[in-house]
């Protein structure tokens, strides 16, 4: 079974294009932390290409931009490409499934912490 569950924040907003057949594809790139830190105290990141169709695509397009923080399940899918010197290898997740996972006006996450709660009284 191929399936990839990636946690992370939008390096840019996500890049909506039609195919000639009229299907929605939309593109970014997630920005994943790993679970360690280096000597020097900093982490390292990958940063992941995610490809969204059809409805998901658009849907990506029109409420999520740079610095969301999002899960993402689907499918890991390597591309391969070849020059006469090299061969590349392209990774890419195909999604099925995104989860916001920040609120798209206040950027506070609520996997970090409680909102403010001002609507009800509490500070």
């Amino acid at each position: 079974m191929n399936r990839i569950c990636l946690t992370g924040r939008l390096t840019d907003s996500p890049e909506l294009r039609y195919t000639s057949s009229g299907t929605a594809v939309a593109n970014f790139t997630l920005a994943v932390d790993r679970n360690y830190r280096k000597k020097n105290g900093e982490k390292d990141t990958d940063f992941i290409k995610i490809v969204c169709w059809q409805k998901l695509g658009e849907i990506v397009a029109e409420n999520l931009d740079k610095g969301r923080l999002i899960s993402v399940d689907g499918e890991l899918h390597i591309n391969k490409s070849k020059t006469d010197e090299r061969t590349y290898i392209n990774p890419e997740v195909n999604a099925d499934n995104i989860d916001f996972l920040d609120y798209k006006d206040k950027k506070e996450s609520v996997v970090d912490g409680f909102d403010d709660f001002d609507d009800n009284g509490f500070d």
